[in-house]
This record gives structure tokens, sequence and C-alpha cells, in this order.
């Protein structure tokens, strides 16, 4: 590397689709060959000794800023949707994320309440006319996430959930539902529904995904994806929705099955008047 005291490290787990290890092994080389051509860093996939078709992949870039522009590259943003549909992908080490005002507005929310409190109900609605206006000065904050990321080719998150969804633990149900979340930076972490003979301690796909996330150290996200094999979409719970508001905000919420996407909404109208930590 150019300069070590700048140079940032990221690792993720990759589980490979059994049959798929040719394919990921030329996307590997693909991915190794493009951040060295364009400067941003090194790539290096490790075998788990213990399990054949896990890798470590070990991302070193140059600096934080060439990880920044490697997120918005659209051509690594295609790469990394096509590892989505042959792998599921688990985030363990990113260094390369900064503090930027909208996580520090994401993070603070929770001890930074408002005067006035009782009165956020119609700050996430569109303005219905009132002259003095319903939303506060300076924007929502609950839609800031969503332009932390530059534009560029949308990591396929719909794949990503649908390969989520083959890791679902329904026994009693046999409903199984995959869901993919997108963070502010770009990275996905996918979750999937996982049962429990005592049916109260059964968790949803969104709720798995959203708790992993957090408890990898993202704060800030901007779409879910949500598949299940049924012919009609099939929304968050009440429960998901409750907990993807309080620490998603106003999310993109993308409904399909295992042949097409279904819908995409907006978190608001899913769940209209909602709670959160201003009331307490």
């Amino acid at each position: 590397m150019q300069d070590l005291d700048n140079a940032r490290l990221s690792v993720a787990l990759v589980d490979v689709a059994e049959g798929r290890e040719r394919e990921f092994h030329a996307l590997a080389r693909e991915l190794a060959a493009l951040l060295l051509t364009k400067g941003y860093g090194r790539a290096e996939m490790i075998r788990d000794e213990g399990q054949p078709l896990r890798f470590y992949a070990v991302q070193q870039w140059t600096d934080a800023r060439s990880a920044e522009k490697s997120h918005a590259d659209p051509d690594v943003q295609a790469w990394t949707a096509r590892l989505f549909r042959i792998a599921r992908v688990t985030h363990v080490v990113n260094g390369v994320r900064r503090p930027d005002p909208g996580r520090l507005m994401l993070d603070d929310r929770r001890t930074r309440v408002e005067a006035d409190r009782r009165t956020g109900f119609d700050r996430r609605v569109r303005d219905a006319g009132r002259p003095e206006g319903d939303r506060r000065q300076g924007g929502d904050r609950r839609l800031g996430p969503r332009r932390l990321r530059q534009a560029g080719e949308k990591i396929d998150l719909v794949a990503a959930a649908r390969r989520a969804r083959e890791y679902a633990d329904a026994a009693f149900s046999n409903f199984k539902v995959g869901a993919a979340l997108e963070t502010a930076d770009g990275a996905v972490v996918a979750g999937c529904n996982i049962e429990n003979a005592s049916y109260g301690l059964t968790i949803c796909a969104e709720r798995v995904a959203m708790f992993k996330a957090i408890s990898e150290g993202y704060r800030a996200f901007t779409r879910i994806a949500i598949v299940a094999d049924t012919a009609s979409p099939t929304p968050p719970c009440g429960a998901c929705r409750q907990i993807l508001w309080e620490f998603g905000g106003n999310l993109e919420i993308q409904l399909a099955n295992l042949q097409e996407t279904k819908g995409t909404h907006q978190l608001k109208n899913l769940l209209p008047l909602p709670f959160d930590a201003r009331l307490l």
C-alpha cells in the first residue's frame, strides 16, 4: 500500500452456494483486478479450513476516500450484485466508515429529545397545507441517510433477500421469509425468519436483519427487500414495522416473491402515526 498509516481494512464472511464455487472464484479474481486497476486497494479471498464453502473476503483500501469511491463505483456495485446472487455475505469488520452528520443525528436521537416532543406525529407526513407547515427547519432527519450514497447502479437487494430466505428455519409454519437491508454506505445485511417451539420466541426476517446490522456497528440505512413464496406481497408485520422505523427511519420497502418484485413502499406509509423516542 502507498501509505500504511492511512490504509483501511474491511472483512466479510462469504458463504457460497453449493455448486457455485467456480463462479465465485472467477468473481474474486475480477474484484481483485478491479480494485488494483482503479487504485482503490487490494482484495483477497481466504478459505475457511473448517468450512469449504466459507471464505473470508479481505479488502485493504488505500485510504478511507478510496473505499468511499469504491462503494459509489457502478462497476463495483454491479460486481456486488452478482456476488449476492450466489453467496450470503456477512460483514465483520468495516474500517472505512467515518463520522458523518446523518449518522450522528441517528445515533443521537435517543438521548436528545425535542422540547415539544408531543407534537411530532405530523413531522413524517406530507405537508397538508397549514400556513406554518409541518416540517422542521433543516429537513427531516429521518430522510437524511438516503442521500449519503452517491447515485449509481443499485445493488440487487431482492436477489440478496431470496438468497437469505434459503437459510430460514421455519419448521412449524413452513413459511420462509428472507430480508436484505442496505446500509447508507452500500453494505447489505441479510436475515431470515427463525421459529421456535415456544411460538412467541419466533423472530421475523426483517428484525433479524436489523438487529444483525446494529450489532455489526451500522446506524444508517436506506432500503430493505423482503421476499416470501407468495403470489401477493408479504409486508412486514407490525412489530417489524416498529423496529424498522425506530432504527431505520423512513426506509424504502421492496416486496417480492421468488419470481418478481411485487411493489415498493415508503415505511411512513406502512406505519402512519409512529411511536418513537420523541414521545417518551
